[in-house]
């Protein structure tokens, strides 16, 4: 399934994000301690996971098809900035949340 994130506040730009991102995102939990404590997804978060995305691509195990196409089709996207960056932390959780099995109703 593919989604669309608003990358600016006119909402005019627009980024496709799959199924296969997200999922790619969870893989090397790269949203994970990303933002501060304060909350604000500004430039410096944006190049904050992207220096993390560099140092997982210039070890051998981030030969991953999936990692690159994320990189190519979203994170390094012309249009990415620190709204799209925050659109896309929130359609994460939202997608983690409506993934995440009912863990009270299993445990009984």
């Amino acid at each position: 399934m593919t989604h669309q994130i608003t990358a600016n506040s006119k909402g005019s730009r627009q980024i496709s994000v799959t199924d296969q991102h997200l999922a790619t995102l969870t893989k090397y939990h790269l949203l994970e301690h990303l933002v501060d404590s304060n909350g604000i997804v500004d430039e410096s978060v944006l190049e904050k996971l992207r220096f993390n995305v560099r140092s997982i691509l210039s070890t051998e195990s981030g030969n991953d098809k999936d990692l690159l196409d994320l990189c190519l089709d979203v994170l390094y996207h012309s249009d990415m900035k620190a709204l799209g960056l925050a659109n896309l932390i929130a359609l994460y959780k939202e997608q983690t949340a409506a993934a995440a099995p009912d863990t009270d109703s299993e445990s009984e």
